[in-house]
């Protein structure tokens, strides 16, 4: 698990693609790179990989296919910065929010705009990821926790400070760039707990005014009854 605090920004030195896979070789600062090792875990640009291969300043990756094809990594060239954050330790500080580094979509910038010293950005992804992001939630972006500043059909927007803007890739990207988008896990579980039902509830009043009984008035749904006793 992740935070979505990025900690370091590498560099691509190598992509070998393959028939099935790719093999990403990462430059990583020398802060990072302290109890790394074969096996770990390691987000990049918000996609979680498994270091296969390590040298004295660098870490391997192996990316089978469909993360290459439903990712932004499938686009990456040699040189391109990447965000770096190293899996949770258990006694770490919960900055950001819970980021799995399981990517929803590969969306796209649509433009980027400077606000005095910040930024906005604006993001375009398909309308259905759209129901997991609201107003002043969370969202990972290349594998960065931010807040959403609006949400609307298919464009959400967040406001970049300077310390993000400055330590992260954003200050590479360009409108029409392709960004890694994760939704909060949160409305995803909500969503499948709920079954997706949205209940239509009338109240009746009881009891002379004393209780008050709601139900679900549709029979081709649960009953639903709740029961509260007025003061």
């Amino acid at each position: 698990m992740f935070t979505g605090i990025i900690e370091g920004v590498g560099t691509v030195r190598d992509i070998v693609r393959e028939d099935a896979h790719a093999r990403l070789t990462i430059a990583v600062p020398g802060e990072i790179r302290v109890d790394l090792g074969i096996g770990s875990s390691i987000a990049v640009n918000g996609v979680c990989l498994t270091i296969v291969a390590e040298a004295e300043d660098e870490v391997s990756f192996d990316a089978v296919y469909e993360t290459m094809r439903k990712t932004s990594l499938g686009h990456l060239a040699v040189g391109d910065p990447v965000n770096l954050e190293r899996a949770l330790a258990a006694s770490g500080r919960f900055d950001g929010h819970i980021v799995q580094g399981h990517v929803d979509v590969a969306g796209s910038i649509a433009s980027i705009r400077q606000v005095e010293n910040s930024y906005m950005i604006y993001v375009d992804v398909p309308r259905d990821i759209m129901r997991y992001i609201v107003r002043k939630g969370s969202v990972a972006v290349d594998g960065i926790s931010l807040t959403v500043v609006d949400a609307e059909d298919k464009t959400f927007s967040v406001a970049i400070i300077p310390h993000t803007w400055e330590c992260t890739n954003l200050n590479s990207k360009r409108a029409g760039d392709p960004v890694n988008i994760e939704t909060d896990i949160i409305g995803k579980y909500a969503e499948k707990l709920l079954g997706n039902r949205f209940y239509d509830v009338a109240p009746v009043t009881v009891g002379g005014g004393e209780m008050m009984r709601q139900e679900q008035p549709s029979a081709s749904r649960p009953r639903v009854m709740v029961e509260t006793r007025e003061d």
